[in-house]
């Protein structure tokens, strides 16, 4: 599975973004999507997941409330709708995908390139 991230870009804080993460594999919709970020000097972290499907949706603490996972299958893309940014929020956001999902991102066998997403103040 091919993936990649997009529509990362610079907004102020309190500003809202959309990046998406789209598939080449014909199959993706059989596949849960983890959004996970990296910010300067920070690890890598989780985001959000969404389930295959699409019916079951999981946020880390610090962006329950302000970021939404979504997906269309029908065009293998996933979406993270982010709003109320704040410069925390300032990463390079990656979309990874699997049967099944977890928190660790070493767990997650297919990765895209990511977008970078910053966040002034």
């Amino acid at each position: 599975v091919q993936l990649q991230a997009s529509g990362g870009g610079l907004v102020q804080a309190g500003g809202s973004l959309r990046v998406s993460c789209a598939a080449s594999e014909r199959f993706f919709s059989n596949y849960d999507v983890v959004w996970f970020r990296q910010g300067p000097g920070r690890e890598r972290e989780f985001v959000a997941t969404i389930s295959w499907g699409g019916g079951s949706t999981f946020y880390a603490d610090s962006v329950e409330g302000r970021f939404t996972c979504s997906r269309d299958n029908a065009k293998n893309t996933v979406y993270l709708q982010m709003n109320n940014l704040q410069p925390e929020d300032t990463a390079v956001y990656y979309c990874a995908a699997g049967f099944g999902w977890s928190r660790d991102a070493n767990a997650m066998p297919y990765w895209g390139k990511g977008t970078l997403v910053t966040v002034s103040s």
